[in-house]
C-alpha cells in the first residue's frame, strides 16, 4: 500500500487523468440507469405500488392489462374461489380531462377500485379515498404540475362526466400519464350502460391453478409479467439496460488498457524490485492496492456528480437511483476494475530481473 500511495503522489497527473476518465464512465453509467428507473417508476408506479401478486386478465389480452376486458359476471366467479377481501377488480381507462374552465387540460389513467380495500391509494394531502363519493377522486401528485388542485372540477373528456379533486396521492402513474383514483360507483358511470372491469387483482395465491383451470376466458399473470404488458414498459427498459451492460463492457476494458499501459511503462522497475529481493506478492498487492483506491475514487466522484446533476434536472424528467444500486454498481465497477489487473500481473510475473536491470544500465 505504502508503495501504491507514494507512486500515485510522484505521478499525479497521470493518475488524476485515469480517474478522471473512469469517474466520468461511473457517473455515465449511474445517470444512465437513474433515467431507466426514473422511466420505469414513471411507467408503471401505479401497478408496482399495488399489494397484489397476481393479476386475472382476459385471456385474449396478450398479457396486456389496458386490453383486458372483464364482466362484472366474471368477477363474481373469480370471487367463488378467492375471498372477496383478497380479489379487488379494477377498471383502467386511458383518457384526457380538462378542467372546468377549460385552461388546463392532460391525458391521464383512470383507476377504478373498491374502497376500503388493500388497493386504496396513500393519499399524501387531502381526503382519504375510502371516504371519497362516487363524483370525488384522489389523482396523482403530477396534477399540480398542469395548474390543478384541490377543489377543482376535472371533465372526462371521453365520457363527459365531472368530478371533483378531493386529494393527491405520490407516484401514481400508468404509461407515463397520471393516474386518477375514482370509487367504483364513479367507475361505473363512466362505463355508463358496459359495466366491466379490466383486472382481477390478487393476494391470495394459492387458487390461482384453480381459477385458469375453471374459467377458460381468463388467464393469470404475475406482477412482473403485468408491468411487461404495460405499452413500451418492457421495450424502454430493454434498450437501457442494454445501454447498462455495454458501459460496463467498455468501462472494464478501458481501466484494463490503462493499467495495462502502465505497468508495461514500469516493467524495468518491477524489474529491479524483484532483483533487491521484493517477491511477486508484493508487486501484485502494490498493483492491486493502486487500482482499488483509485477506482473507489473514481467511484465516490462519479456518485456525487450524478446525485449533483438529479438536483438540476427539470421536473419533468423522471429519475431515480436507490442506495442499493449506487452500492451494486459501484461495487460492480470496482470488482471488474480488479479482475481486469489480471492482465498486468501476467507481465510482471513474466519479467526477468537480469533483463531487465540491463536493460536499465544499456
Amino acid at each position: 500500500m505504502f508503495l501504491a500511495v507514494q507512486e500515485m503522489k510522484y505521478a499525479k497527473l497521470r493518475y488524476s487523468l485515469i480517474g478522471l476518465i473512469m469517474a466520468l464512465i461511473v457517473w455515465l453509467v449511474l445517470f444512465v440507469s437513474g433515467l431507466a428507473q426514473g422511466l420505469a417508476v414513471d411507467n408503471a408506479s401505479s401497478i408496482q405500488q399495488m399489494n397484489a401478486q397476481y393479476f386475472v386478465i382476459e385471456k385474449d389480452a396478450d398479457g396486456k392489462l389496458s386490453r383486458s376486458i372483464l364482466s362484472e359476471s366474471t368477477v363474481e366467479k373469480v370471487e367463488k374461489y378467492v375471498e372477496k377481501s383478497k380479489a379487488v377488480p379494477v377498471g383502467i381507462y386511458m383518457t384526457a380531462v380538462t378542467s372546468d374552465n377549460g385552461k388546463n387540460k392532460t391525458d391521464a389513467t383512470f383507476f377504478g377500485i373498491e374502497q376500503a380495500s388493500y388497493l386504496d391509494p396513500k393519499v399524501v394531502e387531502g381526503k382519504a379515498f375510502r371516504h371519497l363519493k362516487a363524483d370525488e377522486v384522489v389523482v396523482d401528485q403530477s396534477f399540480k404540475q398542469a395548474g390543478f388542485h384541490i377543489g377543482d372540477r376535472i371533465k372526462d373528456e371521453r365520457s363527459g362526466i365531472t368530478f371533483t379533486i378531493k386529494g393527491f396521492s405520490e407516484k401514481q402513474t400508468f404509461s407515463h400519464t397520471p393516474v386518477i383514483h375514482v370509487p367504483l360507483d364513479g367507475w361505473r358511470n363512466i362505463q355508463k350502460e358496459k359495466h366491466f372491469f379490466t383486472v382481477i387483482a390478487l393476494t391470495n395465491t394459492e387458487k390461482v391453478k384453480k381459477i385458469e383451470d375453471e374459467l377458460s376466458n381468463v388467464k393469470v399473470i404475475t406482477k412482473d409479467e403485468a408491468l411487461k404488458g404495460i405499452p413500451g414498459y418492457k421495450e424502454e427498459q430493454s434498450s437501457l439496460q442494454l445501454m447498462i451492460v455495454f458501459l460496463f463492457i467498455i468501462a472494464a476494458i478501458l481501466s484494463s488498457v490503462f493499467f495495462y499501459v502502465i505497468t508495461i511503462q514500469k516493467i524495468n522497475q518491477f524489474g529491479i524490485l524483484k532483483a533487491i529481493g521484493a517477491p511477486f506478492s508484493y508487486l501484485a498487492k502494490t498493483i492491486f492496492s493502486q487500482v482499488f483506491l483509485l477506482t473507489s475514487a473514481s467511484v465516490a466522484v462519479g456518485v456525487i456528480c450524478t446525485y449533483g446533476m438529479s438536483l438540476l434536472l427539470p421536473e419533468s424528467i423522471p429519475f431515480e437511483l436507490p442506495i442499493l444500486f449506487i452500492w451494486i454498481y459501484g461495487t460492480l465497477f470496482i470488482v471488474l476494475s480488479m479482475l481486469g489487473t489480471f492482465l498486468s500481473l501476467y507481465q510482471v510475473a513474466k519479467v526477468d530481473a537480469i533483463d531487465a536491470i540491463g536493460r536499465v544500465v544499456a
